[in-house]
């Protein structure tokens, strides 16, 4: 079987610690201006997984605009690193970047490394080898969003029995199963995702007024808009009487 995103990158991260040093050894999720620490070695900088940094003032932003290099073992020597807002931030002496890109090719995030002091000028005849790692861990990540994605169109094949009648929609079991496994790939891969929570007024005086099939059908055409009106791989429910709510996948407010 073949070893997760998540186990690869820990082992990696130990092993470049053990081998290079570094105060600190991280992989991470680019979304938008946030930075997401995915996995973390840490020595002397106290972050952990799930910390948010700002991805415009890292080095590693300006890395992968190609302002400097992927190797820096006197950081502060690089004019790029040495402005950016992360540098006046940490006591950074020594830098080490690689992006690590998705299943499309897009940048997904970095495997990087910073510490205090400056490095052995040496450690810049590394860059072939850390490369290398970065693209076994791009690798594994882009094979895992594959499988990730034919998980995802697996469960709307057998998902009959988490369907409502009435609308056709998820029920409220198919709802709690689709957003339970979600989260999970959230926490994993530092995705975003949106809940949306949608109400109809006054159905109980349609049906009052013009009888239950009447308001049946004011059910169908709401689950018919809200369905058009979002993508393909977000969810859609109907959770209660005149309930409704939207799973926006990988989509932030």
């Amino acid at each position: 079987m073949m070893e997760s995103f998540a186990s690869a990158s820990r082992r990696a991260l130990q092993f470049l610690q053990k081998q290079y040093g570094f105060g600190l050894w991280m992989v991470t999720r680019v979304d938008g201006d946030n930075w997401v620490i995915l996995t973390a070695e840490d020595q002397k900088y106290g972050m952990a997984e799930g910390v948010v940094l700002k991805w415009s003032d890292s080095f590693c932003s300006r890395m992968v605009q190609g302002l400097g290099p992927h190797i820096a073992p006197d950081s502060n020597a690089v004019h790029a690193y040495a402005r950016s807002p992360v540098g006046q931030q940490l006591p950074i002496g020594a830098y080490v970047g690689f992006p690590l890109v998705d299943a499309d090719g897009a940048l997904f995030g970095t495997l990087c490394a910073i510490d205090p002091a400056p490095q052995s000028a040496e450690l810049a005849y590394q860059e072939e080898f850390i490369r290398l790692i970065a693209d076994l861990l791009s690798e594994v990540l882009r094979a895992e969003l594959i499988a990730v994605n034919a998980d995802r169109r697996l469960e709307r094949a057998v998902d009959q029995a988490r369907r409502d009648e009435l609308t056709s929609l998820y029920n409220r079991r198919g709802w709690v199963e689709f957003l339970e496994a979600e989260e999970r790939r959230c926490r994993r891969y530092g995705h975003p995702a949106c809940v949306i929570a949608v109400d109809l007024d006054d159905l109980k005086s349609v049906n009052d007024r013009h009888g239950h099939a009447a308001g049946d059908e004011v059910l169908r055409a709401a689950a018919g808009a809200l369905s058009a009106a979002v993508r393909s791989i977000d969810i859609v429910a109907r959770t209660g009487g005149d309930e409704f709510m939207i799973l926006c996948i990988e989509c932030d407010a």
